[in-house]
């Protein structure tokens, strides 16, 4: 759904008020989570070209098991947000896309 996403805000193609409001929500979201990612792992500006389909863990080296807990502590901090342990698993941190889908799942409520 993500890449779906991410390709209909290249493109520009909106679809109405509701789907451009989440639309934008999800784009400040990534944003959001491309920062926490550069901040946290050093990555000097690389998580800016982060699309959904980018792999994250095993891809990126900065990325191992204590800099995982640094960026769900900063992603905590960032959205205001509480992660239990028994909510994260590899999955969540296979690619951009679905950590940016995790956050939006835990927004969401």
């Amino acid at each position: 759904m993500l890449t779906a996403l991410f390709d209909c805000l290249q493109n520009c193609a909106f679809a109405g008020p509701d789907l451009t409001c989440q639309m934008q929500k999800t784009v400040k979201t990534m944003n959001e989570i491309r920062a926490v990612l550069d901040d946290v792992l050093g990555l000097r500006g690389r998580a800016a070209g982060f699309t959904p389909d980018t792999a994250l863990l095993g891809a990126i080296p900065e990325l191992d098991s204590m800099a995982v807990v640094a960026v769900l502590t900063a992603i905590e901090e960032r959205f205001g947000l509480a992660v239990a342990d028994d909510e994260i698993d590899g999955s969540t941190f296979r690619t951009f896309g679905s950590l940016v889908a995790f956050v939006e799942h835990k927004l969401a409520g």
